[in-house]
């Protein structure tokens, strides 16, 4: 990919855009949820909205996925993405049933994502039914390879395009059930009392288990699976 610094600075700033909305849906869904088991901490705090002031992490937000972005993008290839946003402050005991209002909260954010991912794929099916856009020209402008003119349609894609990537990503990733993603929270309401030990120790060492995992491609290639389904339903269905 040629280095264009124009172009990088117009994806660049769309993917931030798109990234700390679907970081902020994801929180405030957690924040909302656990309101309606009862536990008002988040509430209290302004954790339920959708402003990304309020659950953006100055290095996981926007520092480390801005160079990620731009470190894919010179290299003309994907970076692994190492990011979170501020975590949302909840208080367990005051959930009405612990079970479920773990189950529910923690399922909460990846369900938010999921929805922005249905329907962003409805409007890009659409678009490309009807006529609207050119799939050959759409698939330019989300690799920063189309020559033409740049029009208005352009961000529109951009947009779209990095809305259903990202939320989807955040899906899959944090239903990996490593502490402290929220695959760990679901699946620790369901295993026995006896698998505690395991998980207070995977607790203390859950982000260097992400850590081996991203930078050993590992999370990419659990996560590839999933793009091409999407990409085939997309594209050719």
């Amino acid at each position: 990919m040629d280095f264009n610094v124009s172009q990088l600075l117009g994806h660049l700033i769309i993917y931030i855009v798109v990234f700390l909305f679907a970081v902020s849906i994801h929180e405030a869904a957690h924040a909302w949820v656990s309101h309606r088991w009862g536990d008002d901490t988040a509430l209290m705090l302004g954790r339920v909205t959708l402003n990304p002031v309020a659950h953006t992490d100055p290095i996981g937000t926007l520092l480390l996925p801005i160079i990620g972005f731009v470190a894919g993008w010179a290299g003309g290839g994907a970076v692994p993405l190492m990011a979170w946003g501020k975590p949302t402050p909840v208080n367990p005991r005051n959930w009405t049933n612990y079970k479920w209002g773990n189950v529910c909260v923690s399922v909460a954010g990846v369900t938010a994502n999921f929805i922005v991912v249905i329907v962003v794929f409805a409007i890009l099916k659409y678009l490309f039914i009807s006529g609207a856009v050119d799939k050959l020209y759409f698939a330019q402008v989300v690799m920063g390879k189309n020559s033409g003119a740049i029009t208005l349609m352009t961000p529109v894609l951009l947009l779209l395009w990095y809305s259903i990537t990202l939320n989807l990503s955040l899906v899959i990733f944090n239903l990996l059930p490593f502490p402290p993603l929220d695959g760990s929270g679901i699946l620790s309401s369901f295993l026995p009392d006896s698998f505690r030990p395991v998980f207070d120790m995977m607790e203390q060492y859950g982000f260097l288990i992400l850590l081996i995992l991203i930078m050993t491609g590992i999370t990419g290639m659990i996560m590839s699976p999933f793009f091409q389904i999407l990409f085939y339903l997309l594209f050719y269905i």
